[in-house]
């Protein structure tokens, strides 16, 4: 459950209404409930009220345009919530760089096969599961690597624990410095405690 205590839901703009029950359908295969709204502001309001686990969007909306919706959950909800373009014209691949460019994770042309939804919808998830809330992205190793340094270990003793070899432990080293935005490890200490990526 979110932070509302409301349990987090496939969110659906679309102002097709047959592509609204086609999505609803066979989104449920991926164990969420869904909410399908027809207009941009309708989205934008539902995703305040409760932050969705996933949206899927339409390029094309009577109200705004779905990339100006994207925009904007973009700035409300950070990189972390996943977006699936959808278009039934705007297909071109200038189209999807463009939807890509304003922030969107995926881009689809209708008509979209079934199992192609529900498995790019799955892939999308699966990757929340490697996100914090503040829209850092570490893997499995990189958070190991990254508790240990918060614990005061010297690189060859990482190593060590992790059964790694210290040039491996210099770029995990690496990639969570960039990451997280800093250049010393006291940077990435005090980021990490201030993000909750390890337990103080």
């Amino acid at each position: 459950m979110d932070s509302a205590g409301v349990d987090p839901v496939i969110l659906i703009v679309d102002g097709d209404p047959g592509f609204r029950r086609f999505a609803e359908r066979v989104l449920s295969a991926t164990g969420l409930a869904t909410k399908a709204v027809a207009l941009g502001r309708d989205a934008l309001e539902a995703a305040a009220e409760a932050r969705p686990a996933l949206v899927v969007l339409e390029v094309r909306l009577v109200d705004v345009s779905g990339y100006e919706v994207c925009r904007r959950l973009r700035e409300d909800h950070g990189e972390s919530l996943p977006i699936l373009f959808v278009s039934v014209d705007r297909t071109e691949p200038s189209d999807r760089v463009a939807g890509l460019i304003v922030g969107a994770d995926d881009y689809l042309a209708k008509p979209v096969a079934p199992d192609e939804l529900v498995a790019r919808a799955r892939r999308h998830l699966r990757r929340l599961e490697t996100w914090n809330g503040a829209g850092v992205r570490l893997t499995k190793r990189e958070r190991e690597v990254l508790g240990l340094l918060a614990e005061g270990l010297a690189p060859t003793q990482i190593a060590a624990d992790l059964g790694i070899t210290p040039k491996t432990v210099a770029t995990h080293v690496e990639h969570i410095y960039t990451k997280l935005g800093v250049h010393t490890r006291a940077q990435a200490v005090a980021r990490a405690f201030r993000l909750a990526l390890v337990e103080t």
